[in-house]
């Protein structure tokens, strides 16, 4: 199957005051997304046989939202209209059960589509609400465990090992504003200096500001179609290639002990895509990877093989990570810079590897992409799920 069509509103600040009269409504938000992804695609309303949505943040006041959403664009279809969950992994699940809607045959074109508003809502609530689900309510939630602490965990345990510098890690942070600087989809286009990411207000040592994600409204719709209609269409799509999942059996962060920065579900994901797609890491022309925090997007290059074990950091303070350079890794500014709403974040990797793909990227394009690789987890990496992607012109 292949992606035919992508679109996604700017990430930001959209959600207003639940307090005020006046709202910016996500329906009518999402809707736009499908008007033009569809219309990018070059199907027709009729053809639509799936609609398969990420299940909206429980702040969102319309309960039901698919078949609400359904009504709204008076899309009937024949597959399935559904909505699916799993934290930071819902874009990816809507993906892939959209995607197996076609592998299925029940579908010629679905959707994978979702709304994320959240900033809004208070920072106590919105917490309150995320250590619930991120952590072991009878025992992670009571102590403010929360995600951001994990991966400063994890920031610590890698310069410990390896002897690797903050500065490297935070090189991250410098190469993702740059490459968001270039994404009109971008919450945060501003460059920045190593110096600037350094000076920031602590958040979790060794975490500054911009070494972590900010809340994030956005919006995005990924038409899928089978390989009959996308060749159909006369136009560049991304073929799916391969595909890798794995669960750990731990939510979130396990109890039992075990390298916590080796990332063995994405290790697993990982060569699961790379053996049904027939490829190896040095293949993979582009990643755009599930990244919350700078360790994060280290220690996942590594894991997926796209950097040496202990070596990531490095590679990214060396510019092998960035436009231009070995591997280029989240060309949109990631999590960190283009923005994070959390639930559909996994459907912007997608809207950027297809940008790649089908040579649409502009000033950010990598040069003759021709494989790409998607990765999204749940807790830290305890779930994975990977794509590799392949253009078809």
């Amino acid at each position: 199957m292949a992606i035919v069509g992508a679109a996604a509103i700017p990430c930001g600040r959209l959600q207003a005051n639940p307090q005020l009269s006046t709202q910016v409504l996500e329906h009518e938000v999402l809707a736009g997304c499908v008007l033009d992804a569809v219309s990018q695609a070059g199907v027709t309303k009729e053809a639509i046989d799936a609609m398969v949505f990420c299940h909206p943040r429980t702040y969102t006041q319309q309960l039901y939202f698919g078949t609400f959403m359904a009504n709204y664009m008076r899309l009937s279809t024949n597959g399935v209209v559904m909505e699916v969950v799993g934290n930071g992994m819902t874009g990816g699940l809507a993906f892939d059960q959209a995607a197996q809607m076609i592998e299925t045959g029940r579908a010629d074109v679905a959707l994978a589509l979702g709304v994320n508003f959240e900033t809004a809502i208070g920072s106590a609530e919105h917490m309150n609400r995320s250590m619930r689900a991120t952590g072991d309510v009878s025992f992670h939630t009571p102590f403010g465990f929360t995600p951001i602490s994990w991966y400063a965990m994890d920031a610590m345990r890698y310069m410990h090992e390896y002897g690797s510098t903050r500065a490297e890690i935070a090189s991250v942070a410098v190469k993702n504003r740059r490459h968001a600087a270039l994404n009109p989809l971008a919450q945060y286009r501003e460059e920045i200096t190593l110096e600037d990411v350094l000076a920031q207000r602590p958040i979790v040592e060794p975490f500054g500001l911009y070494e972590v994600p900010p809340r994030s409204d956005g919006a995005a719709c990924i038409v899928l179609a089978c390989e009959d209609v996308a060749r159909s269409l006369r136009r560049p799509y991304a073929r799916v290639r391969g595909r890798g999942f794995h669960h750990e059996g731990a939510h979130q962060i396990s109890e039992v002990p075990s390298d916590m920065i080796g990332f063995n579900a994405a290790v697993k994901a990982g060569g699961a895509a790379y053996a049904a797609a027939g490829l190896r890491p040095q293949d993979i022309d582009f990643a755009e990877l599930y990244a919350p925090c700078t360790i994060v997007e280290v220690l996942v290059s590594e894991a997926l093989s796209l950097a040496p074990r202990g070596r990531g950091a490095a590679c990214a303070a060396a510019g092998e990570t960035e436009l231009g350079g070995r591997l280029p890794i989240c060309t949109s500014g990631g999590l960190i810079s283009r923005g994070h709403p959390p639930f559909i974040t996994p459907l912007y990797s997608f809207v950027e590897a297809f940008a790649q793909l089908t040579h649409r990227a502009g000033s950010r394009q990598v040069s003759q992409a021709t494989l790409g690789m998607t990765a999204c987890e749940l807790g830290n990496y305890n779930a994975a799920l990977v794509h590799i992607l392949e253009a078809v012109s």
